[in-house]
């Protein structure tokens, strides 16, 4: 598993999918400052990659949930994702909105969810891990067992962690943080000076401030 990890990190950061940038960081949505940013969306242009990742996904699936009867994307990155798969284990699918349609038929879970269902989640990037738990939540309401969940990448936040042991969600990933660090200096995409950098934002991102800004 841990080849699995680091070398599906190194085509994340190949395809630029994963960009690090420690000395410029990226503002995330939330205002965080951060030295990463994910867009695994940029996955399915890529096909041996987009393949890479179907057939692992599945993989984790049957190795780790082999009663899944059903298989749920979330919106939105991980609608595609989530349809590879299902189409790889021939199983039935449907995709989460992070908020019901406002109109029709003002649907949640969008496709025919069976009551009773055994349901993989599927996702591509897990952070603070809320959106991923409200699609977790919805499918529970629906009449459905969440056995587990299954995703690209996860950049292993403390809090996501407490709220998936919390939710009684067990979360595997193909790859994580910790692998991408290592990916990254392995192919000389980062220095070594940056590793502690790095590591230190992963341990409270909410707070992080890059060293330039510190030295103003």
């Amino acid at each position: 598993m841990e080849k699995v990890e680091k070398l599906l990190a190194e085509k994340l950061l190949q395809i630029s999918a994963i960009k690090l940038q420690p000395e410029m960081p990226f503002t995330w949505a939330s205002g965080w400052n951060s030295p990463i940013y994910t867009d695994n969306r940029k996955t399915l242009s890529y096909p041996e990659v987009r393949s890479f990742i179907k057939i692992e996904l599945a993989r984790l699936i049957l190795e780790n949930f082999p009663e899944a009867t059903a298989i749920a994307g979330v919106a939105t990155g991980a609608i595609a994702q989530g349809a590879l798969v299902a189409d790889q284990l021939l199983l039935p699918y449907v995709y989460v909105r992070s908020t019901p349609k406002d109109h029709g038929l003002e649907n949640l879970i969008e496709g025919n969810l069976q009551p009773g269902s055994k349901v993989v989640v599927v996702e591509d990037l897990v952070s603070t891990g809320g959106s991923s738990l409200k699609a977790v939540e919805a499918i529970r309401q629906a009449g459905c067992e969440v056995v587990g969940m299954v995703a690209i990448f996860t950049y292993q936040f403390p809090v996501a962690i407490e709220k998936f042991k919390e939710a009684g969600v067990k979360l595997i990933t193909l790859s994580n943080y910790s692998a991408m660090l290592d990916a990254a200096l392995a192919i000389d995409y980062i220095r070594p000076a940056d590793v502690a950098t790095l590591a230190k934002w992963r341990e409270d991102p909410a707070n992080w401030v890059p060293a330039k800004v510190k030295a103003n």
